[in-house]
């Protein structure tokens, strides 16, 4: 039993002892499990106090946050930044990267129920502006990122989407030529292009053993090294990225296969081609070259077959084809496409797409 002798004290009776102790709060807090931990805080103090930090110390931080915010630039800067933040639409402010979404939205509607910004103090007021992203977006407004870095951003991010690992661009804008390799289930097919697409070798060969027993890493050297060695030298092998999804378990046969290919194919080409200790290996994501042909519908890509035939067509009739065939060359391949019309050799016309995409895509920065 507990009684009280004093503001200070309590009497604490227990098996016929008596103590004095100093009285003292105990604020509780629901741990993980269901239990409540009790921490002692001294009589006086409030367990608001104890356990939330003081709201006038945040203010007075955030206070001294805005001070610092209007030392780091001058009035001219600050005017500057002040005059496009008061003045610019909602539109005009999603321009800057930093205020894209919600930023620029909070901007507004502060804007119009106070008024405009009298100083950088008063933007730390806004919802989302921490003095970080503030300093940040103030920067921005200073020193507009450029058309030209625009540009080269965006294209930096749709080269990281189109080939891996990352090259630099000086030497994807030097390329001379290109082997591009697409391989299946039952064949391999390569095409080697200039860059002034003009088609320099084009082939494939039937590889009908490999997905047959038990994927052993001997059959797939002994098939694949031959084909390795009539590959012309070249700046590039570009080697097709299936898009196959891994969630279909039927298909996981064909993409153990695929990847075991892929590795095999990195590894001969880099140990046979490799330059003064340069990657010499793409991958180019298949879909993107779908896409930059028309040849996507949803998730999936349609044949190539009716593209590359134009091609084969235009090479003849038109001063500029976009693809070209050296004359002595154009009656063979013709031949071999028509002898594969019966049925189709899709590796034989994704070769050669993807390696018109490459240099439209990644070396000459345009469509056709």
């Amino acid at each position: 039993m507990h009684t009280g002798t004093g503001s200070q004290w309590r009497r604490t009776e227990r098996w016929g002892r008596t103590r004095l102790t100093r009285k003292m709060n105990a604020p509780s807090v629901l741990m993980a499990g269901g239990r409540w931990r009790f921490f002692p805080v001294p009589l006086g103090w409030s367990s608001f106090q104890a356990l939330i930090p003081d709201v006038a110390f945040c203010d007075k931080t955030t206070k001294e946050s805005g001070k610092a915010l209007d030392k780091l630039f001058s009035s001219e800067q600050q005017a500057s930044i002040l005059h496009v933040l008061n003045t610019a639409s909602n539109n005009e402010l999603e321009a800057f990267k930093l205020l894209r979404g919600r930023k620029s939205l909070n901007l507004v509607e502060h804007r119009k129920k106070f008024g405009p910004f009298q100083n950088l103090e008063s933007l730390m007021n806004v919802p989302l502006f921490q003095y970080k992203t503030t300093v940040q977006i103030c920067n921005s407004i200073l020193c507009p990122e450029t058309d030209a870095k625009k540009k080269k951003s965006q294209e930096n991010r749709l080269l990281k989407k189109l080939l891996k690992p990352e090259i630099e661009r000086e030497r994807l804008k030097a390329v001379n030529s290109i082997v591009s390799i697409v391989f299946g289930t039952r064949r391999i097919a390569w095409a080697h292009l200039d860059r002034k697409l003009a088609v320099l070798d084009w082939q494939h060969k039937e590889c009908c053993q490999l997905v047959k027993g038990t994927y052993t890493s001997s059959v797939y050297l002994e098939e694949i090294s031959p084909v390795v060695s009539k590959m012309p030298k070249a700046d590039f092998y570009v080697l097709e990225k299936t898009g196959l999804s891994l969630q279909n378990s039927t298909l996981f046969p064909i993409l153990l296969h695929l990847h075991i290919m892929e590795a095999m194919l990195y590894a001969l080409l880099n140990t046979t081609f490799a330059q003064r200790g340069q990657h010499q290996v793409l991958s180019m994501n298949r879909n993107a070259v779908g896409k930059h042909f028309q040849l996507m519908l949803g998730d999936s890509r349609t044949s190539g077959k009716e593209l590359v035939k134009q091609f084969l067509l235009d090479a003849v009739l038109k001063e500029e084809p976009r693809v070209f065939f050296p004359s002595d060359k154009i009656v063979h391949y013709r031949h071999m496409f028509s002898a594969t019309d019966q049925y189709r050799i899709e590796e034989l016309y994704d070769s050669l797409l993807q390696a018109v995409a490459f240099y439209e895509l990644a070396v000459f920065d345009h469509e056709p």
